[in-house]
């Protein structure tokens, strides 16, 4: 028979342990690193229709720095965009990040604002408004723009632009 000193059998426990430890403080560790090194994403913003919806970073800025207007015309120009079908019987939920809402915005609707700016982070539109000749719509496919501004009412400076194609779902 092998005898053991007192408390032997634990040592190989508690060199586990350590180990286990020493792993995952290297783990967090290394998760900070790369976490440091990536660039904080822009604020979404989506859009609902029924029980679709579609969420986009912004277009051009969204990192609160105000947009130039050149920037901001090739912006709307930008024809690599998320779109979703529309009902005209529907209504179209806009919504926002709680700091864009801070700094307010607006929706356009094809360049041209639609409705006033707010600092809600969610509004809502019928969906035959984005298919109405009467409020600049052309055909069966519309670009809503959301608009983030400087958090001053009513100011005309953009800081972030998210666009989004509509298109008619009949």
């Amino acid at each position: 028979m092998t005898t053991m000193p007192r408390g032997g059998a634990a040592d190989v426990h508690g060199v586990v342990r350590r180990r286990r430890a020493v792993a995952a403080a290297g783990a967090v560790c290394a998760g900070l690193l790369v976490l440091s090194a990536c660039d904080k994403p822009t604020p979404l913003s989506t859009i609902t229709v029924g029980q679709s919806s579609v969420s986009e970073e912004a277009t051009c800025g969204g990192e609160g720095k105000t947009l130039t207007t050149e920037a901001l015309t090739a912006c709307l120009k930008d024809t690599d965009i998320k779109s979703i079908k529309v009902d005209p019987d529907e209504t179209v939920r806009f919504g926002v990040d709680p700091d864009v809402a801070e700094k307010r915005w607006t929706i356009l609707m094809n360049g041209q604002p639609l409705v006033e700016d707010t600092d809600k982070t969610y509004r809502t539109i019928p969906g035959s408004v984005f298919f109405n000749a009467q409020y600049g719509a052309q055909g069966d496919s519309t670009l809503v723009s959301i608009k983030a501004g400087d958090g001053k009412k009513e100011s005309q400076a953009v800081t972030g632009l998210w666009s989004f194609k509509l298109k008619k779902d009949d």
